[in-house]
């Protein structure tokens, strides 16, 4: 079955999203969720890549609005709105034997993938490698059929497609959305709802921790996220694995149940990979498998990883053996805990010395009153400065220099700085933060 379905439909609560899914699932039709944040051109290019067939969509969605100029999506036949598509049905016959041809190995869904520059990635995944990928992250997550799931991230990424709507589905769980998160609106429906797990972005919790003195968030349970829990709930800081995964991988292919602390010396990994999962660190520079200890590009090779990217060749794609390059930096441990060092492509030299990103935004967002950070490499001359983006309530850059001064090396600390409001971060169409138009920010500064 090669028919591809295309859902653009409401970003982060909709009754439709699963009413697509599931069937498409079943007949062996190939879904492909889009950002809702799309421009016109960026649409009618992810269109084209994954060579749509049936279009799903909403006319407009928080002031967006969606044309289609037909001449430009040359395999694009049919285009539904989100009410049409819930009234159309077709014999069940016809269903029932369209279920039955369908192969674990055929792919179930073309994921878009961006980094925070650079053109989108059209992952394709099988019902095999997306479904094990979801199963293998159930019990690191804390997701049972008891449980009540409130997840706000966007159903057009991994992170909402598959820890959400997949999550749910194959766990058996209860997944409580909204079409707009807000403070008020959702510590209101985490109460109503008695939601018991609250899994996203750290940052997202601690924005709402900020407004839920008044608020009953008794049912939450540990594997949360930890701002909403009360202190004796929460854990030592790294003692708890932050998952790492992607959409290459489908979500998470490392991890550790996050309602329990790791080895003391494994505090501040991303717990174990999956099983099934091969992790291998290699030297940048050779591609040569390095020792433990010692941080290089992160290869993952399983059952897990994508079959492929759309419209590139499985040579271009993966190593001679198999292995996908992640782009992530790390090392594993003599007990195989992975630790997660950034982005190959984000790190860089001041004066000769490696910074991290990732290094200096864990350590802003140690700062109290810290909500969100981001950090960048700002060149000069024939150097660079380390920038930085800070969120959060009240927060002076005197201040912020002097709090992680005890935490980094003086080299590491930023020497440009912009506090802004959530809202003010820029951000590309697949909702990650836009570094290039951070770095341009910084230059101004």
């Amino acid at each position: 079955m090669t028919d591809t379905i295309d859902a653009l439909v409401r970003a982060h609560s909709s009754s439709t999203k699963p009413a697509v899914v599931d069937p498409s699932m079943r007949i062996g039709a190939v879904l492909v969720p889009l950002s809702t944040l799309l421009r016109p051109g960026e649409l009618a290019a992810q269109l084209r890549m994954a060579s749509v067939q049936f279009l799903i969509a909403v006319d407009e969605f928080r002031g967006h609005r969606y044309p289609v100029n037909r001449n430009e999506v040359p395999a694009l036949r049919t285009v539904w709105t989100a009410e049409e598509a819930q009234g159309f049905s077709g014999p069940r016959a016809r269903a029932d034997a369209l279920a039955s041809c369908v192969r674990e190995s055929d792919p179930m869904v073309i994921m878009f993938t961006s980094g925070s520059s650079g053109a989108p990635k059209g992952t394709v995944h099988s019902h095999r490698n997306a479904l094990g990928a979801v199963r293998s992250g159930l019990d690191a997550r804390c997701i049972t059929a008891d449980t009540r799931l409130y997840l706000p991230m966007p159903f057009f990424w991994v992170g909402g497609f598959g820890a959400g709507i997949l999550s749910a589905l194959l766990a058996g769980a209860t997944l409580v959305t909204e079409p707009v998160p807000r403070s008020e609106s959702t510590l209101e429906l985490l109460e109503r709802e008695q939601v018991t797990l609250f899994r996203g972005w750290p940052e997202q919790a601690e924005a709402l921790a900020h407004h839920a003195a008044a608020a009953d968030l008794s049912a939450l349970q540990l594997g949360s996220l930890e701002a909403l829990l009360p202190d004796q709930m929460r854990s030592r800081p790294g003692a708890r694995a932050s998952l790492l995964g992607m959409t290459e991988s489908f979500g998470p292919y490392c991890g550790y149940r996050v309602d329990t602390d790791m080895p003391e010396s494994a505090w501040g990994s991303c717990g174990k990979p999956f099983d099934g999962m091969d992790v291998r660190i290699v030297d940048t520079e050779t591609g040569a498998p390095v020792t433990p200890g010692q941080t290089g590009a992160i290869q993952i090779r399983g059952p897990h990883v994508m079959r492929g990217i759309c419209r590139r060749s499985r040579e271009d794609v993966f190593t001679a053996d198999g292995y996908y390059p992640t782009g992530d930096l790390g090392h594993l441990d003599a007990e195989g805990f992975l630790f997660y060092r950034g982005r190959s492509d984000d790190m860089f030299k001041v004066r000769g010395a490696t910074v991290y990103p990732s290094e200096v935004t864990r350590a802003l967002r140690s700062v109290s009153g810290v909500h969100a950070a981001y950090v960048v490499n700002v060149p000069d001359g024939q150097t660079n400065r380390v920038g930085a983006v800070v969120v959060g309530d009240g927060l002076s850059v005197e201040a912020l220099r002097n709090d992680i001064l005890s935490a980094i090396s003086s080299f590491k600390v930023p020497t440009l700085w912009l506090v802004l409001d959530e809202d003010d971060v820029p951000r590309g169409a697949t909702g990650k933060v836009d570094n290039a138009a951070l770095r341009a920010m910084l230059e101004r500064c």
